[in-house]
């Protein structure tokens, strides 16, 4: 019988411990004042070690946390999944109201519940989907400005949506990810890539089975010199095609980025949420407004 681990994935020779109990739950953070998610040396301030410090007190035993996806210092969620194992017996609003007491403001719990322990925030995951907030007004924003990017030259949303059909689909996503990526394969499956405009606000929206490094806020930055004539709209094709990350453009910067879905099998019957950010709620692409995923 397979050895049991807290938080590991559960198979069917692992052997379960009675008293032990799974719990899932719904995050959502403002990343800028956090070097990332994943807890660093140094003691340095991250959402993962802002929960475990929580999530320890409520419990009273140590606690340790797995998510869907690392998020890098900046970026922000409005629904990133996590999950834990404990040994407390706590009702699901302890693990919501009663850690609000325990985190910073820039973060909050959506929700929590107790799941079967086949339930696992990463591998259990089958998509994901990020949101790319981008404003193009003459000036800089000061409201928010630490929660999208400004681009300096209006963007042309018709140039970036034709250039962002070329990405959809699998492909070998080397151009569009970080040097430091340490993925074993460069293929990745976008599912949906679309864009809308609201007034001065750009948001872009990306499915996929999962992403690489920076590769969200590569295309971004592909996508963003197209948007600006800078580049023709055939560059986001050859960029890919090249398989050379040298030839890829500017990373975006992170404080536009935010995880905002995280799709389960529906018979782990977790609670669902519409997307987010909060000032963004409405449906983008295969989302509507009924909150569940439409696929195009």
């Amino acid at each position: 019988m397979g050895e049991y681990s807290r938080n590991g994935e559960i198979l069917a020779e692992t052997h379960w411990p009675d008293t032990m109990h799974r719990i899932a739950m719904a995050v959502e953070y403002k990343g800028s004042s956090f070097h990332g998610f994943q807890v660093q040396p140094g003691g340095l301030s991250t959402v993962q070690g802002a929960l475990h410090k929580a999530l320890s007190i409520i419990a009273n035993e140590p606690i340790a946390l797995v998510c869907a996806g690392r998020t890098d210092a900046g970026v922000h969620a409005s629904n990133q999944i996590v999950h834990f194992d404990t040994l407390a017996q706590r009702p699901e609003k302890a693990w919501t109201r009663g850690l609000k007491a325990y985190l910073p403001d820039d973060i909050s719990i959506h929700w929590a519940t107790e799941v079967t322990p086949q339930f696992h925030a990463r591998f259990s995951a089958q998509a994901r989907t990020y949101r790319y907030l981008i404003a193009d007004g003459c000036a800089k924003p000061a409201l928010l400005h630490d929660q999208l990017t400004w681009s300096r030259d209006r963007l042309d949303i018709d140039r970036m949506r034709e250039a962002a059909q070329d990405l959809v689909g699998e492909h070998d996503f080397t151009s569009y990810r970080a040097v430091q990526c340490q993925a074993h394969s460069p293929v990745r499956c976008i599912e949906h890539l679309t864009l809308v405009r609201k007034g001065e606000l750009i948001v872009l929206e990306v499915r996929a089975n999962a992403f690489l490094h920076h590769m969200v806020r590569n295309i971004v930055g592909v996508l963003m010199a197209i948007g600006t004539g800078s580049k023709p709209v055939e560059w986001a094709r050859e960029v890919l095609e090249a398989k050379d990350r040298r030839l890829g453009g500017v990373t975006a910067p992170p404080h536009g980025l935010y995880l905002v879905q995280v799709e389960y099998d529906q018979g782990f019957a977790l609670p669902q949420r519409l997307p987010g950010p909060l000032y963004f709620d409405e449906p983008v692409g295969y989302w509507h407004s009924d909150g569940e995923a439409k696929f195009c």
